[in-house]
């Protein structure tokens, strides 16, 4: 009865309707401040994931389901910190569409209970994010220093190297989106570095010592080049021709340089070694060729660290012999190092701790000039000179059988990826 009298009453009758009319018009206006809370929210948790993606992404592809849960929430919960979302859940998933790329989703859903909004029977608002993370090969250029000692025909250890360096090999050429973005280069090496015959013309070549051994004295009596031209006999070298492509290391300090070979003690002193690996090849995208050439190494010789080092960084150098690719942001140039044994003859001498203390020099010089280093020791070899010669500690691989090669390859191609977010 006193509300049909309300309405009968024609004294201030706008009034009512005006305040029943006021209850929407006063929620709709307060839904805008609530789904502006939620929009907040939301902007919180893109930022949350896209950071947390990015700290999961440098090790996602080696955890099991459980770990990558925990270290998602870990990460996440220590940079969300929103406490009107409610009900926050997260889902994660890792992938690898391609041999050599990996693909993070990360997907977070939560509830923002409302105020106003709930006038209109809006009780809550629900608010989702989803961040990807790809990361895979980004410009690269990788020398392999690969030892073809002697000793590399024990074990089995040449056999699982060439297997891994197959596999690897045909990983980066998986990765590799652009022809030229990754190019490889191989440097076998004994006491010696093959440069290739086809460079006995090259004037970063020094014949002085190689003419000295190389040669024949006008009188039989006489086999050595000093003593046939201190008797008043001529010394005839023999033709370059019948150089197999060794060199030997420079003179210090360029052998643990990445020195432009334009004068004399820059260059490469040519060397008759008795055991000369196959011939090094410098960077390439052509992957046949690069099998190839995995497939030719024969072990024989004795080890020198310190010259497969140095002809590896020359091919990553941006000047003679080899013009590599000049440094650039986007482009990443490594080198694997991989042993079997310690050092034991360079140019000068045959005293282990002498040749590594030249190995070590060459090591800092790269450290330096922001090449990084992955060292790789296989059964045999000085840990603490490939550890300490490493870029970092985990770029370093202790190999206790020969068959746990391809799985450390097959790792360091992982971590030469690069991360960037997509979405």
């Amino acid at each position: 009865m006193l509300l049909a009298r309300f309405f009968k009453d024609r004294k201030g009758g706008v009034a009512p309707f005006m305040a029943i009319a006021a209850i929407p018009l006063m929620g709709m206006t307060g839904a805008a401040v609530d789904y502006t809370r939620a929009n907040t929210v939301k902007a919180a948790m893109q930022s949350a994931l896209d950071s947390a993606g990015l700290m999961l992404s440098k090790d996602a592809a080696d955890l099991s389901a459980a770990q990558l849960t925990q270290k998602t929430q870990a990460y996440f919960n220590a940079i969300f910190q929103r406490p009107e979302a409610q009900n926050v859940q997260l889902t994660q998933t890792v992938s690898s569409p391609q041999p050599g790329s990996f693909q993070l989703n990360l997907t977070a859903t939560a509830t923002v209970s409302t105020t106003f909004a709930a006038m209109l029977g809006v009780n809550q608002i629900d608010v989702h994010a989803n961040a990807q993370i790809v990361w895979g090969i980004k410009k690269l250029n990788l020398a392999l220093a690969l030892d073809n000692t002697g000793s590399m025909a024990q074990s089995g250890k040449m056999t699982a190297l060439k297997e891994a360096a197959h596999n690897l090999i045909n990983t980066l050429k998986t990765a590799s989106t652009t022809p030229g973005d990754v190019q490889v280069s191989i440097v076998p090496f004994a006491t010696d570095v093959n440069v290739g015959i086809s460079n006995k013309t090259a004037d970063w070549v020094r014949w002085t010592e190689w003419d000295a051994a190389n040669g024949t004295c006008s009188s039989t009596s006489y086999t050595s080049q000093s003593d046939c031209q201190s008797h008043g006999k001529t010394w005839t070298p023999k033709s370059h021709s019948n150089w197999n492509g060794c060199v030997m290391d420079r003179d210090q300090n360029n052998d643990v340089q990445n020195t432009t070979p334009t004068v004399t003690g820059t260059d490469f002193p040519a060397h008759q070694a008795s055991a000369c690996p196959t011939a090094l090849m410098p960077l390439s995208y052509d992957w046949a060729a690069l099998n190839a050439k995995v497939d030719a190494m024969t072990p024989a010789g004795n080890t020198n660290t310190t010259i497969g080092l140095a002809l590896a960084w020359q091919t990553l150098t941006a000047t003679a012999p080899y013009n590599a690719p000049a440094v650039a942001p986007d482009l990443d140039k490594v080198i694997v190092l991989l042993t079997d044994g310690t050092n034991t003859q360079n140019r000068w001498t045959s005293s282990a701790s002498s040749i590594d203390s030249r190995t070590q020099k060459l090591c800092d010089n790269l450290r330096a000039a922001n090449v990084k280093v992955y060292t790789v020791r296989v059964i045999d070899g000085n840990g603490t000179l490939l550890k300490n010669c490493a870029t970092k500690p985990d770029m370093y691989y202790d190999v206790d059988e020969a068959v746990q090669l391809n799985s450390v390859f097959s790792s360091i191609a992982q971590n030469l990826a690069n991360l960037r977010i997509t979405k």
